[in-house]
């Protein structure tokens, strides 16, 4: 995980919230082959919830990092 938020650091706000939008998009669909029955992966659904939990998290710390500094 440590490396994961490494990762995730040093992209940059733009970057982060473009992949949250690329992930909510996966998640979607995820949801909707979990209600068909027929997905492969259904802890995917957990992985991704945790992901974009962390990008938001993320960006929260580098917004009030930019408060501070200011």
């Amino acid at each position: 995980m440590k490396d994961t938020m490494t990762k995730i650091r040093a992209l940059s706000v733009e970057e982060i919230n473009k992949k949250i939008a690329d992930l909510k998009e996966e998640l979607f669909n995820l949801k909707f082959q979990a209600a068909l029955g027929n997905i492969e992966k259904p802890a995917r659904i957990g992985e991704i919830k945790r992901t974009i939990a962390r990008m938001k998290t993320v960006i929260t710390e580098k917004e009030n990092a930019s408060k501070v500094s200011k």
